[in-house]
This record gives C-alpha cells, structure tokens and sequence, in this order.
C-alpha cells in the first residue's frame, strides 16, 4: 500500500470513528487542534489495527506518538512494510 492510500484509508476511518472531528487535516496537531485525548487515540489504533492487518505495541498506544494523524499514517505505513516482507 503506498504512502498516499494509506493517508486516504486512515482519514476515512478517522470519519467513521470520530466523525465530531469533521474535516481533518493531517498535518495538525491532534491535541490542540482536535482535541484528541489518549482514549480516542487507542480508540483510532485498535480500528486501524482491524483495518489494516496490523498490531501495535503497548509502547505505541501513547498519545504523545503520534503529534498528527500523518504520524499516525507514517507509522502504519512502515508496519504495513515490514508485514509484506
């Protein structure tokens, strides 16, 4: 999956679950911006880990990770990578 469709894939499944959230930006930062809080980020994680095939460690559910959801799609990229290895 490249870099851009796995942006896209994540900004839907963002809409579908926190759809208060509106009209993203990926560039933003989640917390001052959206307002996101450590529970709607594991929240995002365990969908994205269904999504996507993939697992995250307990390391990785920490708000501070992810300063924006193209973070975020970065990071899923590179487990996306390492699977089809």
């Amino acid at each position: 999956m490249e870099k851009e469709e796995v942006r896209l894939a994540l900004a839907a499944l963002i809409s579908d679950e926190l759809p208060e959230l509106g009209e993203i930006d990926m560039e933003k930062d989640i917390i001052t911006e959206y307002g996101i809080n450590s529970v709607s980020i594991i929240r995002l994680i365990v969908a994205a880990e269904s999504k996507f095939g993939i697992q995250f460690t307990d390391y990785e559910l920490s708000l501070e990770e992810y300063p924006t959801f193209g973070d975020l799609a970065a990071i899923i990229k590179n487990k996306l990578d390492k699977k089809e290895d």
